[in-house]
């Protein structure tokens, strides 16, 4: 998480706390240091955000202070409502828990007006999935997609056999029935797709592949035209987000 996004994070969680928050429980949910959480407060206060506080009693926004308001209309509400819940059937906790921070940041910013839908109960989405359980955090494979970082994979094939793998992460794609890493794999000197239940350990190898991850996932579509998002409105919109 970026330094501006980090900030952000820190205004919805003392917004939506109704007491003071201690700099190790806003530590702990943003997965920083509280030394960390002291500079931002303190960056914070500079730009006249008005936190009242001090480490080791905690810190509260003072009351009136509010962000632009979001707009949406009923389908777009609906539509959110029931991609968010959606999540739920991937397994991934790390996305099931960052869609509970969009939902609480989306209601903080949307003009009371428009509030929760009257008909929130009319729509229901199962949690039912066939993605089996996976042991890793994909956290760390999502972050490292993002940060261009090559993982080390103990990987279990449909033989059984067991293989170890220096890969370059590109993508991960969430099937109704798995989820699957899609890398360069330097074993194999090409792309390969790992089912993520079959991941029996996945650590950041330390290393980089910086200013090549664009370029190995345009070669990969090409190579996998199935998952371009070129036939599809909303993958098209997602993909101009990155």
């Amino acid at each position: 998480m970026g330094p501006t996004s980090r900030l952000f994070e820190i205004i919805q969680l003392l917004r939506a706390s109704s007491r003071a928050l201690p700099a190790r429980a806003i530590a702990e949910t943003l997965g920083v240091a509280k030394r960390t959480v002291y500079r931002d407060i303190a960056t914070l206060q500079g730009m006249r955000i008005p936190i009242e506080g001090e480490a080791g009693i905690g810190y509260v926004m003072r009351a009136g202070f509010d962000l632009p308001p979001l707009t949406f209309t009923q389908d777009e509400m609906e539509a959110i409502r029931v991609g968010l819940s959606l999540l739920a059937r991937t397994g991934d906790q790390g996305l099931q828990r960052a869609a509970s921070r969009v939902a609480h940041k989306i209601a903080s910013a949307m003009p009371k007006r428009q509030g929760p839908p009257d008909n929130a109960a009319a729509l229901h989405v199962s949690n039912w999935t066939e993605v089996p359980a996976c042991t890793i955090d994909l956290q760390i494979v999502r972050a490292q997609i993002r940060d261009e970082g090559k993982l080390q994979l103990t990987y279990l094939d449909e033989a059984g056999r067991i293989s170890e793998r220096t890969v370059l992460p590109i993508a991960l794609a969430y099937f109704v029935n798995s989820i699957v890493l899609a890398a360069w794999c330097e074993l194999r000197q090409g792309f390969r797709h790992f089912r993520i239940d079959r991941i029996r350990s996945c650590t950041f190898t330390g290393e980089r592949f910086t200013g090549q991850g664009q370029r190995l996932k345009k070669d990969w579509l090409i190579d996998n035209p199935a998952y371009s998002p070129d036939t599809d409105p909303v993958r098209q919109a997602l993909f101009a987000l990155q």
